[in-house]
């Protein structure tokens, strides 16, 4: 590898970290290209290029990983949970939810709150992390 696609990759994951530390807010791809120095079109081809989807995709993805778990460990609405991972509309979440989940939030709570931890943590929440946008995991019901 080139010492400038090093150097354009360790730009794009300065970009991807400040997105990971600010998931809950607005995306802002103009904020994140000057993080890697690139200009806005560049960055979301380069971002596509290296991680294998574009940064809005990434960002939804984030956000439902993070939808899982406090849907797994907390009592809170599935409405709260929306918004407090970024979301705005009730409807979105499900809809994404399902598409990259393969059920809904509420079906997703009532089946997880029932399967027993049997890995460590950092096993279980590598299974569970969903693959990419729109490619759910099969459903194994324990």
């Amino acid at each position: 590898m080139s010492r400038e696609a090093e150097d354009v990759n360790r730009r794009l994951l300065r970009a991807r970290d400040a997105m990971d530390r600010t998931f809950a807010e607005p995306l802002d791809v103009s904020a994140l290209a000057r993080i890697a120095y690139m200009s806005d079109a560049h960055f979301i081809r380069e971002f596509k290029r290296v991680f294998g989807e574009p940064p809005y995709r990434y960002l939804q993805r984030r956000r439902i990983e993070r939808a899982m778990f406090l849907l797994k460990h907390q009592d809170d609405a599935v409405t709260d949970i929306c918004m407090a991972v970024g979301f705005t509309s009730l409807g979105t979440f499900s809809r994404t939810f399902r598409t990259i989940v393969g059920e809904s939030p509420t079906a997703y709570r009532a089946r997880m709150r029932h399967v027993p931890q049997v890995a460590p943590t950092m096993f279980a929440m590598r299974w569970n992390r969903p693959s990419s946008f729109g490619e759910a995991r099969p459903r194994t019901d324990a």
